[in-house]
């Protein structure tokens, strides 16, 4: 009896002992087929999950301050901050369970502030107002719709946005799905308006003429195919002014009106590959082109408040430089010089003119805000982002273009991010990663937690840019649609291929990896390609275009007909059933982790439980990462820290072991 009580004794402290050195998820994660992660990996990762960028949101309209997006020490999610200079406190405005990304503060004189929120992941986006004085907030929207919203240019009301959620419909699902629009006092929630009702999603890129009696509008299909739409505000009543009657299809983004309200800035790819800055003039119905010199996407725009000038982010092959035009000629005055990275949110003072205020980060920077002064060209730092001790982001690897030829002939191009040689001699093992969209890019950017890889595991990242990707004109944008869907998957093989040509890659030891339309892009790699990798992770990825397109939010359903193509159709699906990975499942021969959110509107949880269970019939270790408190992507540091923790596991076990 006494051995029995002294064997139970040891097992219990044994097993307390093992406890200790693992790493427990928390509640709200469930790790399925997932082994003990060591604290030793944790510790070992930890650094490289400290970094704290900044990220500019928006300027107050009467002082020097601005808002900035910010995780500070300790947090789990990023929250909204006030800045009121340069490398100034910054004082925290939102402090809520759920991240903040987006608000603005009441125009002209920035005594409350509007921002939208959604819970859990779940983009069910609400508006709200809040006072400054209090921190108290009132809700604008209807809590049952997924909105946006719009501010007027007199500042007196917001335009919200709204569109119907399946979870209040009949049976769980919309056949039709309108867009509401409503003109709401936000001092005065209950003083509504409804401007009107306009059919089908897709709708935004709304902006108030300089006397709020028109509105612009934008029915989004791809990035090819737009409707441009002037509205009246007192009847609601629309009309249709690009493309013109009988012009080909094209799109148009970002809309910025003149002081005159008569000339409407925006981008264009109509009569070009690219998109452009233009300019359409009311009184002639003509669209001018100002930026036909630049051979690259112009991203976004602003427009100084003063009507003078405008800035704008052209995408160099990844690479975003910053151009500045003469509003009134449409000629380019000057291209500032800022560091080669991703640049973000740039946006005028509203009465200090010459003052412009963006974001910055760059392979060896996590983001910071900064201020532009137009008239000396010179720029001024608001924020140094947070590093841990012991790394140092200014060390960190700069990637090098790759350009290759596809199994046709066409060039298709990528990143590639190489250890040190010094440090890590020889082939080294190679993570490629497909970025989502399938309208994505992958650019010249901060790595974050992929600097893990690159510095202390020796782990090359290739990052493809398959046909299909934004950025390289609207031919190459449309050569995955529809039936074409798995030449993309040909490209990622090319790559995997010409990883076995390159001097410094294993091609020998490769894992894929990928989120949303990438986690398809690993899925599918995985199903054609097995023999050339050693495993895959998916990232709330699609299994199935038909189970997908049945069941992601009525809102986006037939926006991702027109690229994946209409399952309604009998030939188109019998091709998504085809080539369905979930379908293929028994190609998938190498081992597989999938990550998703419980609460993901985009691609809901069915796909990843879908593409579980039947990978697992083939006796391959399949690993599942689940939280009931995220949605398309983990946002949470706690989840994304162990979901990271798994994925260096991961990597540990089919890249090196």
């Amino acid at each position: 009896m006494r051995l029995t009580i002294v064997g139970a004794l040891f097992a219990l402290t044994l097993a307390t002992a093992l406890a200790q050195d693992v790493v427990t998820p928390n509640a709200n994660l469930l790790a399925d087929g997932i082994p003990a992660i060591s604290k030793t990996i944790a510790d070992k990762v930890g650094l490289y999950t400290e970094f704290r960028g900044h990220g500019f949101v928006d300027w107050h309209p009467v002082e020097r301050s601005m808002l900035v997006r910010h995780r500070e020490p300790g947090a789990n999610i990023a929250q909204i901050y006030w800045l009121k200079s340069p490398g100034g406190k910054l004082e925290k405005v939102t402090d809520f369970p759920d991240p903040v990304a987006a608000a603005s503060f009441a125009p002209h004189h920035g005594n409350y502030i509007v921002y939208g929120r959604d819970a859990g992941g779940n983009e069910a986006t609400q508006i709200f107002r809040m006072d400054l004085a209090t921190r108290q907030s009132t809700l604008l929207s209807r809590p049952d719709e997924r909105s946006a919203y719009t501010w007027s240019k007199k500042g007196d009301r917001v335009l919200i946005e709204s569109v119907p959620l399946d979870k209040t419909a009949q049976g769980g699902t919309r056949n039709q799905v309108t867009t509401t629009l409503t003109l709401v006092d936000p001092l005065k929630p209950e003083s509504q308006t409804r401007l009107c009702e306009l059919p089908g999603g897709g709708w935004g890129g709304f902006g108030f003429t300089h006397d709020d009696a028109t509105l612009v509008a934008q029915q989004y299909r791809t990035p090819n195919d737009s409707d441009v739409f002037l509205i009246d505000v007192k009847t609601g009543e629309r009309e249709k002014i690009l493309p013109k009657l009988g012009a080909a299809t094209a799109g148009y983004n970002g809309f910025e009106w003149s002081l005159d309200n008569q000339r409407l800035f925006m981008t264009t790819n109509q009569g070009g590959e690219f998109s452009e800055l233009a300019v359409y003039d009311r009184r002639d119905k003509s669209l001018t082109v100002l930026s036909r010199h630049i051979p690259w996407d112009i991203e976004n725009f602003s427009l100084s408040a003063d009507g003078r000038r405008l800035m704008a982010v052209a995408n160099n092959n990844g690479r975003d430089e910053m151009h500045l035009f003469d509003a009134a000629t449409g000629k380019e005055l000057a291209r500032p010089d800022v560091t080669a990275g991703s640049i973000g949110a740039g946006q005028w003072h509203h009465t200090q003119h010459d003052s412009l205020g963006f974001s910055l980060n760059s392979p060896q920077s996590p983001g910071d805000v900064y201020s532009l002064d137009a008239k000396s060209g010179k720029t001024e730092r608001w924020t140094v982002a947070g590093a841990p001790g012991g790394v140092k982001p200014e060390t960190f690897i700069s990637p090098e273009l790759v350009q290759i030829k596809s199994f046709d002939g066409l060039t298709v191009s990528g990143w590639l991010f190489l250890p040190d040689a010094a440090k890590f001699p020889g082939k080294r093992p190679v993570l490629v990663s497909f970025h989502g969209g399938p309208e994505g890019q992958s650019t010249v950017r901060f790595m974050g937690r992929y600097n893990y890889f690159l510095n202390e595991m020796g782990v090359a990242v290739l990052m493809p840019n398959v046909r299909g990707s934004s950025g390289y004109g609207k031919t190459y944008l449309d050569l995955d649609n529809g039936f074409k869907r798995k030449d993309s998957v040909k490209d990622g093989g090319a790559f995997l291929a010409w990883a076995g040509t390159h001097p410094r890659l294993d091609a020998g030891r490769i894992v894929v990896s990928g989120g949303s339309y990438g986690g398809y892009m690993s899925l599918a790699t995985a199903v054609d390609y097995s023999a050339l990798i050693r495993g895959a992770i998916d990232v709330v990825g699609i299994s199935s275009f038909v189970t997908f397109l049945n069941n992601t939010e009525s809102y986006r359903r037939d926006l991702r007909r027109v690229e994946y193509g209409d399952e309604r159709d009998p030939a188109m699906r019998a091709f998504h059933e085809k080539i369905a990975p979930l379908n293929n499942a028994a190609s998938i021969t190498v081992p597989l982790f999938v990550v998703q959110g419980k609460n993901d509107p985009r691609v809901p949880y069915t796909e990843a439980q879908q593409i579980v269970a039947a990978v697992r019939k083939n006796g391959v270790p399949v690993w599942y990462l689940l939280a009931d408190n995220e949605g398309h992507g983990f946002r949470r540091k706690v989840n994304a820290d162990f979901e990271f923790y798994s994925t260096v596991r991961f990597l540990e076990k089919t890249l090196i072991e």
